[in-house]
């Protein structure tokens, strides 16, 4: 069997021109800005829209699933953080995969970040859908009709807003990753303040009554409900995938994942709480826009629910506006590779972003948002987005035993035992998604593997310059768009 394609961290820092500006990529984005994109990625349609979801599983237990969903993604967080900080490049997981584990795998690694970063916008835009109309509601008395609201297996024909809020987010990062960076900051305060909000008036008429049977179907629904709780992480991250736009990536990359993953799961919980607490259970579960409605039944009045419907439509592009940001770096690096064509890597020279791949990515994803339902790709989304995590620590480990020498600005602490928990832990939740997600992501990897074997093999950069790097590659330029 031939070795496997690796390309050293080396390599990628400068075909990347990570310790400078990357391929006519500026560096905008400061620890603050950092932060905000890491909020902006994770924070929405998780807690506003899937929370019902994971009380429906859990109950008031959910709160232990949000913690072990958030212990899942810390020990992950201390590999992303350590690798984002010695390979600061745009390719995120994918870029770690090939450094540590091989061109084949980093591919797939790449094809399943088309689900995280790609279908869950998609997810995301649909659950932007359902507050747009609860705002509406609140604002005017009326919603948009379900035809051009809701797809095919809603009762509607097409999602419009879902695909409003794709071609917005699409609008944003053509201008430049500055006006996106400043736009997802603003959002972030927005939400947080929202939530904040929401947390005073649940916690106003908490009862202690509403959190029992705090676990009515057992470890069984914690386990469920851990899976579905997961969703609301998905995008940390993205944080990652700015490594080419960070004034100081070998710094601000690693601390911003570790801040924002403390804040987002101290902020999951307290919504939890005052939500179950408020209402109780059995009424915050299974129920669209559960936070507009909690605060309706509190304060006996629309206005409220209003108040956090508008912060669920800004909280929820901003996820929007994160996500397809760390799709469109990923697929750059892709193609900087070779394993995709060519389009996705061309910069413009007027706005310093890569625009025939943002436009390609927003009108290939605003597809499944104007027609799919949330749940008809929440597990599949959540399944890959495991597998990546566990690849990730993989990497961490296969790199310290190959690269001792590496230049880690932040170093996993007592290796290898977290990044072998983060792949446990990994594991136990791709395990909860059931054998028919498993089966899915199954053939979809097969799907992956044939596009690779067919075009990503063949093509591949480092089959023909071989593991070192250039001078030419080193300093090559994007072309013009």
């Amino acid at each position: 069997m031939p070795a496997p394609r690796i390309k050293s961290p080396g390599a990628l820092i400068a075909e990347s021109g990570a310790d400078r500006e990357g391929h006519g990529l500026k560096r905008t984005m400061g620890l603050f800005q950092l932060v905000c994109f890491g909020v902006g990625a994770i924070v929405g349609t998780g807690i506003f829209v899937g929370l019902s979801g994971s009380v429906a599983q859990a109950g008031p237990a959910v709160v232990v699933s949000f913690v072990l969903a958030a212990v899942t993604c810390v020990f992950t967080a201390f590999s992303f953080a350590e690798l984002g900080g010695a390979i600061p490049v745009s390719g995120s997981s994918y870029s770690f995969a090939y450094a540590g584990l091989g061109e084949s795998t980093a591919f797939l690694v790449g094809w399943c970040l088309l689900l995280e970063y790609g279908i869950s916008v998609s997810a995301v835009a649909v659950g932007w859908s359902q507050y747009v109309n609860e705002l509406l509601q609140s604002l005017t008395g009326r919603q948009l009709p379900a035809v051009l609201s809701a797809g095919p297996g809603e009762g509607g024909m097409v999602n419009l807003p879902a695909v409003l809020v794709i071609a917005m987010a699409c609008v944003l990062l053509v201008r430049g990753v500055r006006e996106s960076a400043r736009a997802t900051a603003v959002m972030a305060a927005v939400k947080l303040v929202v939530l904040l909000a929401f947390c005073a008036v649940g916690y106003s008429a908490f009862k202690d009554g509403n959190l029992t049977p705090f676990s009515p179907a057992g470890p069984g629904g914690i386990g469920a409900g851990t899976t579905a709780a997961f969703f609301s992480y998905i995008g940390f991250d993205a944080i990652t995938t700015a490594g080419e736009e960070a004034r100081n990536p070998r710094r601000d990359v690693p601390v911003a994942i570790l801040v924002c993953m403390g804040l987002v799961t101290l902020l999951y919980c307290a919504v939890a709480l005052a939500a179950i607490g408020a209402v109780g259970g059995d009424r915050v579960a299974g129920r669209p826009a559960a936070l507009s409605y909690v605060v309706n039944e509190v304060t006996g009045s629309a206005v409220g629910g209003g108040v956090i419907a508008f912060g669920a439509v800004v909280a929820i592009a901003s996820v929007v506006l994160a996500v397809m940001y760390g799709q469109t770096r990923i697929l750059m690096s892709m193609s900087r590779d070779g394993l995709v064509p060519r389009v996705f890597e061309k910069v413009s020279p007027h706005t310093a972003t890569p625009v025939a791949g943002t436009l390609v990515v927003a009108a290939v994803f605003a597809v499944p948002a104007a027609f799919a339902s949330l749940d008809a790709v929440m597990n599949l989304c959540t399944i890959g987005t495991l597998a990546v995590m566990a690849v990730v620590n993989l990497a961490v480990l296969a790199l310290r035993r190959r690269e001792p020498g590496l230049d880690r600005s932040f170093r996993v602490p007592l290796h290898p035992v977290v990044p072998l928990l983060g792949i446990a832990f990994c594991l136990y939740l791709m395990y909860e998604t059931g054998w028919r997600t498993w089966l899915q992501f199954a053939v979809f990897l097969a799907a992956g593997l044939l596009v690779y074997l067919a075009y990503g093999h063949r093509h591949s950069t480092l089959a023909r310059t071989g593991p070192g790097v250039t001078p030419g590659a080193a300093r090559r330029e994007r072309q013009p768009v």
